[in-house]
Parts: structure tokens; sequence; C-alpha cells
């Protein structure tokens, strides 16, 4: 074998596919991602689109990305800095020019960059890899477009069509550097443009070409191999976070016997669940795209009030207009899941970024005292397990649940194997099938859990009021009472309280006998998770604990927390965990 055919194994590789929106970016990092899933690597993705709905062409604004990590080993996150990145225009380069590493291989298209695309991206000058001082690294120009116009010069499709293959071509070229087989892809494409075979012929033929270009050309002294991870026999799926959140709503419903209703509005980047679901009517899935926030909220309580797993999906702006809805919700007593994707903020902010923005929105945003039980989800696979567990306690403690995933784990994706019904954990609703005592009201209570007793609107014999007014302790009644309404602020808070015995307890990852730990909650897990590796792997003493239940927190958090001399929470806000934190353990 010549020095120009060598393969290097690698642990992890992370590749970022880049160009203008209309490029075909998203769709390349796509398919490969899930070609990895399915030869059996561990994958995190994460796709990067801006804001505007286009923005000019060739400009800063318009640049949309999709960056993976892929490894022979557990992946936590999709990556930081990238060791492959495919930039189709120079504003692409500009953009992510500042996460490439010293060993970095870049592969532009050299027909994007003449002297009218430099200048859109706001060169200076008419060498753009000099000017961001990227002149050491890897370039791999080459002529895409003219290749892959010239590819199908026979084929019908017309200039502009034959242009949007373009990154058929360039992902030819990264399966040919990671020595992935194109078999898988062809089934793929196949599926996608299945009513349209001119589509699939052509995206097959320029696919085949850009990774014979590669072979060809040997343009790289050595390609690179991942060998596939040893996992747990069973059904593998790319999934992200979005689609994994509403799967396990549909399976917490069938677990628990119960029809799922969603009532929700669409926003960015929330819509994905109501998208998901909406096709899933063959499940018993109904779903209701309600004319606002606040109509969508309604919608879901009044299918609460009906015996159904309800739940609304949103995003920050969202969250908000739900509130007063929200708080009648934790007055009446109903179970409801409200998930909430977050992104930046305040208003409209960085709709397609994220942030944890809205602890401090969930745990206080309702007048009155309110408490709602809130899970943070830990990662796109994890979302899957947050909604089942959301819709768990929900039903079970009869409480609104509010699921805080982000941005971030929301659109990114990760290989999840999917589970078998016998391994999902049991969710029995606490309706009147459960109450022991013969004289029934929607003020009864359990002793255990303070949970009242959920009696579906229209069963015979169980006819009750419930609405935004306090109601007495022990019948119900509409109730102005000062030491009644004390009674029940305690009553509903209590209720809360005791889900910490419901949960799993908190634990400690890395050295449980070290004087730092690392906090953190919801979707930076895997960045603090990786973190926490390196400085293990440096020899260091250190330790990570990360929480996915919010309210309450595990009945262990103080107990673990008091055992290390320093904390340093990390979290992509002003510190609102780490002030709620301080409030309940200073």
């Amino acid at each position: 074998m010549s020095e120009k055919n060598k393969i290097k194994d690698v642990e992890n590789i992370v590749i970022r596919f880049s160009g203008d929106s209309g490029d075909g970016m998203q769709l390349s990092g796509a398919l490969f991602s899930n070609l990895s899933s399915i030869l059996g690597n561990q994958i995190s993705t994460f796709p990067d689109f801006p804001a505007e709905i286009r923005a000019p062409q060739g400009t800063l604004g318009g640049v949309s990305g999709y960056q993976m990590q892929i490894g022979s080993k557990e992946v936590y996150n999709s990556g930081g800095e990238s060791d492959v990145l495919v930039a189709m225009n120079p504003a692409a380069l500009k953009v992510y020019a500042k996460f490439l590493k010293k060993t970095s291989i870049i592969i532009v298209d050299a027909d994007s960059f003449q002297k009218k695309d430099l200048d859109k991206a706001q060169f200076k000058t008419d060498d753009p890899f000099k000017e961001l001082g990227l002149s050491s690294l890897e370039i791999l120009s080459i002529p895409i477009s003219t290749l892959t116009r010239q590819c199908l010069a026979d084929s019908e499709l017309d200039t502009k069509g034959k242009n949007r293959c373009k990154n058929m071509f360039a992902l030819g070229l990264v399966c040919w550097l990671f020595n992935r087989p194109l078999d898988k892809l062809h089934d793929m494409l196949s599926s996608k443009f299945s009513k349209k075979p001119l589509l699939i012929t052509a995206n097959l033929k320029v696919l085949a070409a850009g990774y014979d270009y590669g072979h060809n050309q040997h343009l790289t002294a050595s390609t690179y191999r991942i060998d596939p991870v040893d996992m747990e026999s069973g059904f593998y799926m790319d999934v992200n976070g979005n689609t994994a959140t509403a799967y396990g709503l549909i399976a917490a419903a069938e677990k628990a016997g119960l029809q799922l209703f969603l009532g929700s509005y669409p926003i960015t980047p929330a819509t994905d669940i109501l998208h998901e679901l909406v096709k899933r009517k063959e499940l018993g899935v109904k779903v209701v795209q309600a004319e606002d926030e606040i109509a969508a909220i309604c919608t879901t309580i009044g299918a609460s009030f009906a015996g159904s797993l309800a739940a609304t999906s949103t995003s920050g702006p969202g969250f908000t207009l739900k509130g007063e809805a929200l708080g009648l919700a934790v007055m009446a007593e109903l179970p409801l899941v409200v998930i909430n994707v977050q992104r930046g903020g305040p208003s409209t902010g960085l709709p397609t970024k994220t942030e944890q923005t809205d602890l401090r929105q969930a745990l206080y945003g309702r007048n009155g005292e309110s408490p709602i039980v809130i899970i943070a989800a830990t990662s796109p696979t994890n979302c899957f397990d947050s909604a089942y567990w959301a819709a768990k306690l929900a039903l079970e403690h009869i409480t609104p649940v509010v699921l805080l995933t982000d941005s971030y784990i929301a659109n990114g994706s990760s290989a999840w194997r999917i589970p078998e019904e016998k391994e999902y954990i049991d969710i029995n609703p606490h309706d009147i099938r459960n109450c022991a005592s013969d004289v029934w009201s929607a003020a009864l209570r359990d002793n255990e859990t303070f949970a009242r007793y959920w009696a579906a609107v229209g069963t015979e014999g169980y006819t009750h009021r419930l609405g935004g007014l306090e109601k007495d302790f022990a019948t119900g009644a509409i109730s102005m009472d000062p030491d009644n309404h004390e009674k029940m602020v305690e009553a509903r808070k209590s209720k809360i309280d005791r889900i910490a015995n419901f949960i799993p307890e908190l634990e400690v990852i890395g050295d449980p006998a070290a004087a730092v730990a690392i906090i953190g909650w919801g979707g930076t897990y895997g960045h603090l998770r990786e973190a926490v590796e390196h400085v293990l792997e440096k020899g260091h003493s250190i330790a990570f604990v990360h929480f996915n239940f919010i309210s309450p927190l595990p009945k262990n958090t103080e107990q673990v927390l008091r055992r290390f001399k320093t904390l340093i929470v990390a979290e992509q806000n002003l510190g609102q965990f780490a002030g709620y934190l301080t409030t309940l353990f200073t």
C-alpha cells in the first residue's frame, strides 16, 4: 500500500458541513451522521442555522452548519473544534474558522471563492485563508460546483437543479475520507426522493463522483477509519431531542392506558414535537394546533379535565404566555406536561440558539405560591426518559410538570437504543380507581403523596367543580378564609416536596472524595461530562454532579453537595441554578 493510501485509525472525529441555507448542508450532515450510526459508531450532532428566513446568498448572516462528533467510544457532545470543515463558500469559512484546530482539514468549493463571493463575506484581501491565519492547514480546494455540473451533463435537470446536487459531491468526498461505504446512503436517498426518480438518479451519481474524485486524486496523505462501538444488542435509531420527547409522551400514554393529547402552537425550536405527534394518529394521539399559545395550554387543561395525558409544547416566549393558565392547573391540581424547549432570550431573542435562561421562569413565573415539578433533560436521547418521567409524575401526583429541554439537545441527535416496553417504569395514574374511601370529593387526598384523586369530567357519580378560586381543604367548595388558604398553600407545597421520595437519588461521577465538584443541570451534561473526563485522565481529582430533577431536588442533594469544599456551577445563564441552590442550602 502506498503512503497516499494509508489509513489511520482514530477514536473520534469532529466534522462540520457548512454553507448557505440553500446548499443542503443540513441534509449532507444528517445523512453522514445516520450512516455512521448504522455502521455502529457513537454520534452526537448539532445543526446550526440562522434565525432569518433566508439571508442574502453568500453573506455571513445566511451561513448554515451541521456539526457532528463520531467516535469508537462514548461520545458526550457534538464537539468543539472541528477536525474537518466543509465550507461551500467564503462566508461559511469565515464564520467557522474560529472552531478549527492546527491539524484540521478544510474542504472548499473553489467555484464559490471568486472575488464577488469574498466581497459578500467581507474579506479584505483575495486570500481568505491567509487573512484568517489558516494557510498552514491542509486545504482541499476543489471545483465542486463545476464537477457536479459536468457529472450531470446528460441529466434532464436544469442548471439550478444540477447545482443543488453539489452537497452530494461534498458528502461523497467525506465518505471517501473516512472510508464509509455508499450502499446505505443509496437506500436513504432513494427513500427521501422516492417520488422524484430523477433526483434519486442525479444525487446518487454525484455522490459516487465525489467519492471517486477523492479516491482517484489521492487528495490527502491518509484517510481515516473509526471502528464501531461494542453496543448492547437491540434496535437503534438516530434520534433528535424533539422526536425523543414525542416518543416519550407516546410511551407514557401507552403505559398509563390513556390517550395522549397535545395542544400546541408552532414556535422555534419546539415545533418538531408538534410535527411528530400529529403523524401518530394510528397510536391514538390527538393533536390540536391552536390559534395561539394561550389557547394551546387551555385546550390541554380541558383534555386533562377529560382524563387524557395532556401536554403542550413551546419555547421561552410562548412559555411566558402560558403562565396564567399554568397557574390555573396548579390551583385546580390537574396533571399536565408543559415542554419548554429553551432558546436565547429575552423576547424574540436568539430563536435558533440555545440557552438555559428559563429556569427562574419555570420555578417562579406565576402569581401566588405556585409550586410545580420541574425536570431538565440532559441529552437528545434523555429527552425520551425525561418526557416519560414528566408524564409519570404528572399522572401519579396530579400536578403540572414542566420539562425543560433546549435548542442544543432538541435539534441535536444521538444513536438511541429503542427500549422494550417491559423496560419502562410503570405508570399508575392517581385517579378514582385508587380511592379506597366510600365518599369521594375533589378535595380528598392520599396520605402518602398528598395528591388528590383525579376524576375525569363526566364520570357518573363523580360530579365536582374545580376552578381558579381557592378551595376548602376538607370539602373542595370555594373558600375565602385566610386560615384555610394558608393550609391549602402548604398542602400544594407538601405535595410537590413529597415527590422527592419517588425520584432517583443524585449520583456522583468521578472522585466522590474530591475537594472540587462541577455542578450542572439539563442540556450541558455532555460538555461538562467530557471536560470532567479530560481532567480525570490527566490525573487530577474532581467530581461531577448533574441534575435532571430540579423541583423537587433529589432527597440526597444536600448530603451530596456538602461533601465538597468547592462547588462550581456551570450553566448557560447568569447563575440561575446557582442562586436556586444557594437559597435552599445556605
